[in-house]
């Protein structure tokens, strides 16, 4: 059945956390989660978890994640000009010496387009921007183009000596090393947490892609491509141990040309977006391997795609296709936990019930701040009733429970806390990479309890306030009876 979609948009500096719920301060001798959150990290969030005993301990870590991910970007990074790599670009023909780090990255992508048969190809860049080309004057590419860029795509582009550690640049089409550079720093800033501090367990996840360390397990939401919000149902709930796990799919970027939509994944072999696979998620013993699986089996068929997943040690996939088919691999349900059973009293035959078939879309856009790698602030969304009594906590998203009281409003009672606990909200996501600073949530008529709500007046809040900066409340008061409605919210600075 097709939403009625009440629509809230709102734009205010700053970001969006997600809560760390643990009935109150932990205390110094027991390990409890300790989050923190950054967005415009590599153009997406970052998220780390760590399970420590003290919050030095915490800092450390996060100090040298932070530190591993910001020198691997200036060594990787493709939209940096004085990055590394770009520098690299820039040379013809001559043996350059270069990092250990971009060394690497360049040797896996020669491996991964020799495994994926061509599926994997760091000249897809110049697939990519054919199609924005072509997307900026509303027209497909012709023929003559994308025979030009498959056979670019075909030459050799680079050769390795990995006795000198140098890389030679044979030609000057386009590269790119997303599929799996963003993995890779993923790895590598959890390597420099473990060796920064006595760490029972952590989580790193950068834009859905992520990785999960030591003796404490994580619970993982898989995001449904179909229904992406934060707080929307997920298509899985994994509980992970000294695994990584990414997700890839064309459902949050692509072009538009002509009002269809094509994705920003693209087959290197044929120079044409792929659309027969929604989302691909792979969780294999290494990030650098589950972030490029998870790319490739977007291009390839499910079939090729479950027999690589065979072939390799520990990986398993869940691919959703663009019919809806769920597809997993031999292992995949091993990984998955049932969702916590929500004890729901049956609505009275005789009472007005909530309308199933509206919902409230809440649109959060956040300005981003000049630089990069900037905390988030604390961010509380929920809906009261005419009795302002609160119904409903969307999101929760904050650092540590001491400062929860900055949400003034959310702080002033204590149902509202009780409300939040015991969901999952605080399990890690992983889904395609989001854009930076942009969130929705949706409300579906149903109270934390699961039962739904009468129709009528609800006041949606939202609260934001960053840590030694700006705060701002806003409210909506909205009524829930007869035609989709938008709202507009000015914000802050």
């Amino acid at each position: 059945m097709k939403k009625h979609r009440i629509k809230f948009s709102l734009a205010f500096a700053g970001i969006v956390l997600l809560a760390v719920l643990s009935g109150g301060q932990p205390s110094a001798a027991r390990t409890a989660w300790r989050v923190s959150q950054f967005e415009n990290v590599l153009g997406t969030s970052l998220e780390l978890k760590f399970a420590v005993s003290s919050d030095k301990d915490a800092a450390r870590a996060e100090t040298a994640a932070l530190a591993e991910i910001e020198r691997l970007n200036r060594v990787l990074s493709g939209y940096d000009r004085e990055s590394e790599f770009s520098r690299w670009l820039n040379s013809s023909g001559q043996a350059v010496h270069v990092s250990q780090e971009l060394f690497d990255v360049l040797n896996l992508f020669e491996q991964w387009r020799v495994r994926t048969n061509g599926a994997l190809d760091p000249a897809a860049q110049v697939v990519s921007q054919l199609w924005k080309r072509a997307a900026a004057e509303q027209r497909t590419p012709n023929a003559g183009e994308i025979r030009t860029a498959t056979n670019t795509i075909r030459q050799q582009h680079y050769q390795l000596d990995a006795a000198a550690q140098t890389a030679t640049r044979l030609d000057s089409a386009p590269l790119i090393l997303n599929s799996f550079a963003k993995s890779y720093i993923v790895n590598r800033a959890a390597d420099a947490a473990m060796r920064a501090a006595r760490l029972h367990g952590l989580v790193v996840n950068i834009g859905g892609d992520l990785v999960v360390r030591g003796a404490m397990p994580e619970s993982i939401r898989i995001a449904d491509p179909k229904a992406d919000a934060e707080n929307d149902e997920p298509l899985a709930r994994l509980l992970v141990r000294d695994r990584a796990v990414a997700t890839s799919g064309n459902y949050r970027r692509g072009v538009e040309i002509n009002g269809r939509w094509y994705s920003h994944i693209v087959d290197p072999r044929t120079a044409m977006p792929v659309d027969h696979v929604i989302s691909a998620t792979v969780v294999a013993p290494n990030a650098t391997d589950a972030g490029a699986l998870a790319t490739a089996f977007c291009v390839l068929t499910p079939e090729e795609s479950l027999r690589l997943a065979a072939a390799l040690p520990d990986v398993e996939c869940l691919l959703i296709t663009k019919t809806g088919e769920r597809i997993e691999s031999k292992g995949w349900q091993a990984l998955e936990t049932p969702a916590a059973p929500i004890a729901s009293a049956p609505v009275a035959a005789t009472a007005q019930a909530w309308d199933q078939s509206m919902e409230l879309v809440v649109n959060l856009e956040l300005a981003q701040i000049e630089g990069g790698g900037y905390r988030r602030p604390y961010v509380a969304v929920w809906v009261e009733d005419k009795d302002k009594f609160p119904v409903r906590t969307l999101a929760l998203w904050y650092q540590k429970p001491r400062w929860l009281p900055d949400l003034k409003a959310w702080s002033r009672a204590d149902r509202l806390r009780n409300m939040a606990e015991g969901s999952d909200i605080t399990a890690s996501v992983s889904s395609a990479t989001r854009p930076t600073g942009k969130y929705t949530l949706k409300w579906d008529g149903k109270d934390n309890q699961g039962k739904l709500v009468k129709p009528g007046k609800y006041t949606v809040f939202i609260e934001a306030a960053r840590e030694h900066g700006t705060y701002q409340l806003m409210r909506q008061e909205m009524d829930f009876n007869g035609a989709p409605k938008q709202f507009n919210l000015t914000g802050n600075v």
